[in-house]
């Protein structure tokens, strides 16, 4: 196992603060099986010989405190168990997120999002097993096997010999049953359980162009048959927990026939009374069952190994190569609400290379260095926008104008110099430029909420009346108010909106977010041709009202009226640059 898995397994225990009083109410539980029946047992056998009640009280009591003891204290166990280990798995969920985003978005773009989805949430739960199903019930059951045991040992020191024996071949034998039979099947299930999540999601999200083209089938098959497979490793581990709990069932039975054997001459030689050998027959059997938490932590804990790993794989230890990093002694960024003027003096950036999502059938965590397909999009760019500048920024499919917004808004790292108001852009938080420059998606994202939550985000103080006029200025307040005002939903992803009214809304909350400057990817890519220069120059004139910079880009045809300044990006490079932009290409 890893060391990122092996530390994610240590920092799934919860603290021995939170976790002694679960401990504790563990050993309560599983002590008061065995006193319940040691107790019983004498009770039954004292009490076949009608002595005064007098002398049965005592044993009479002790059935029922035990009785009731035993679920006490397993209620409590559970109680206190699981609130230490939900409290750690929010700090683990809230890890893996701090760790993400530093380099979200594209230090995780090669991981499928089922994929990511699955490891964030599923993972992270299996996560709670190691304590509550391992951690915890080994602790307390070997305290108390080792104090019945030896309470054993201090009756008949015979007994407690045959007792221990039968355990520790009883649960070794378990436990190989256990690894060879389902320790492919344990580590795989987490595997299995992610590339499903992964083909539903990306089934879903694609079935309205797989059943355009009749290609639904193929997905569903998909997903029939990883289910399969999932199914029937599920299918094996639980079989073999059901072998394993079988096999200390039958233990228990050769640990009662073992005391009796060796408690019998004790019995005969008059050492013992009949009730303390009821006793030593009977105790094996409860001391069989709190044995059998052992090989089920074990299962557990093999299966938390793979869920471990793959936590620790969604994100890299190392930010990528590619991805800004904080740098030691941030600058201080520019000041005001004035654009900046910004600087690219030899710019080149590529896109990062990132750990592969899948784990293998060992549970090892993802190795770095696996391509994702993407290389260098950026080989040298020199270029200059001045402060309320509008530029229109084109070039072909792959010439580097994504990379190039990416670039602006710190989502990528560059070599070379970048340069707002002569601060260079590596020596600030990255943070602070994303606060500079604002990005609008080619794609935007819209959250499952109304309008309303979709916009205030951007500005968390921002009233009704404020969004309602930064609606107006994008051209959808109309629109919003038809829908019965700002509480209109947008649908998942914004289903419920047309590609053009997404990009307003987007553009509507970087207004919001006041961004000094803003880069426009491919604004009209989601819209038809009709509306998109409609849309543009909605889009341009609303920014410029603002008095932000813009910078626009596209492939597509732009009115010469709405920019000031066109340049082409070729291979990488800025090749044309003019005034105006009298043709296309």
């Amino acid at each position: 196992m890893s060391d990122p898995a092996r530390a994610m397994l240590r920092r799934s225990i919860p603290s021995p603060r939170r976790l002694a009083p679960a401990v504790l109410f563990g050993i309560g539980s599983a002590g008061s099986t065995i006193v319940l029946l040691a107790c019983s047992a004498w009770l039954i056998a004292r009490a076949a010989e009608q002595p005064p009640v007098l002398y049965l009280s005592v044993a009479i009591v002790g059935v029922r405190a035990f009785a009731l003891g035993r679920s006490v204290f397993r209620y409590l166990e559970r109680l206190t168990g699981h609130d230490a280990s939900f409290r750690q798995l929010a700090t683990i969920r809230a890890n893996v997120y701090e760790r993400m985003l530093p380099i979200a978005p594209d230090g995780i773009a090669a991981t499928r999002r089922g994929e990511l989805l699955d490891r964030f949430v599923s993972d992270v739960d299996e996560l709670q097993n190691v304590p509550l199903r391992a951690v915890q019930p080994l602790v307390s059951a070997v305290i108390v096997l080792v104090a019945a045991v030896v309470g054993i040992w201090l009756i008949a020191p015979q007994s407690a010999v045959a007792v221990l024996v039968c355990l520790v071949v009883g649960i070794g034998a378990a436990l190989l049953v256990q690894q060879r039979a389902v320790a492919r099947a344990e580590r795989t299930t987490a595997p299995l359980r992610g590339e499903l999540q992964a083909a539903i999601v990306e089934h879903v999200q694609a079935l309205d162009v797989l059943v355009a083209f009749d290609a639904s089938g193929t997905g569903r098959r998909r997903i029939d048959e990883v289910g399969t497979r999932y199914a029937r490793a599920t299918r094996a581990r639980a079989a073999a927990t059901g072998v394993a709990a079988a096999a200390m069932s039958a233990i228990g039975g050769f640990a009662v026939a073992a005391s009796l054997a060796a408690a019998a001459p004790l019995l005969q030689g008059g050492r013992i009374d009949g009730p303390t050998f009821a006793v030593l027959c009977l105790v094996p059997l409860a001391i069989a069952e709190v044995a059998t938490a052992v090989p089920l932590a074990a299962s557990a804990l093999r299966l938390a190994r793979a869920s471990a790993a793959r936590v620790a794989g969604a994100v890299p230890d190392t930010v990528p190569d590619g991805i800004p990093v904080m740098p030691t002694s941030p600058a201080t960024p520019p000041r005001g609400d004035a654009p900046p003027m910004i600087e690219l003096r030899g710019v080149r950036a590529s896109w990062p290379v990132v750990a592969t999502a899948a784990v293998d059938e060992s549970g090892a965590a993802p190795t770095a260095g696996a391509d994702d397909g993407r290389g260098a999009a950026l080989t040298r760019v020199d270029l200059a926008i001045a402060p309320g500048e509008r530029l229109l920024v084109r070039g072909g499919s792959g010439a580097g104008k994504t990379t190039l917004a990416h670039v602006l808004v710190r989502f990528l790292d560059y070599a070379g110099s970048y340069r707002l108001d002569g601060i260079e852009a590596s020596t600030l938080d990255p943070a602070d430029v994303r606060g500079i420059v604002g990005l609008v998606e080619q794609r935007p994202w819209l959250f499952d909420e109304d309008v309303r939550q979709n916009l205030i985000f951007a500005r968390d103080t921002a009233s009704d009346d404020e969004l309602l006029e930064v609606l107006d200025r994008v051209g959808l307040r109309d629109w919003v108010e038809e829908r019965g005002g700002l509480g209109a939903k947008v649908g998942e992803r914004g289903a419920l909106v047309s590609g053009g009214q997404a990009q307003r809304l987007s553009l509507a909350r970087a207004m919001l977010a006041r961004f000094p400057v803003l880069v426009l990817d491919e604004p009209t890519a989601s819209v038809d041709p009709a509306r998109a220069d409609a849309l543009l120059r909605d889009l341009t004139d609303a920014a410029s009202r603002s008095g932000s910079s813009v910078v626009l880009i596209s492939h597509a045809p732009v009115d010469p009226a709405l920019v000031d300044r066109v340049v082409t990006i070729v291979d990488g490079r800025v090749g044309e640059e003019h005034p105006y932009p009298s043709t296309t290409s």
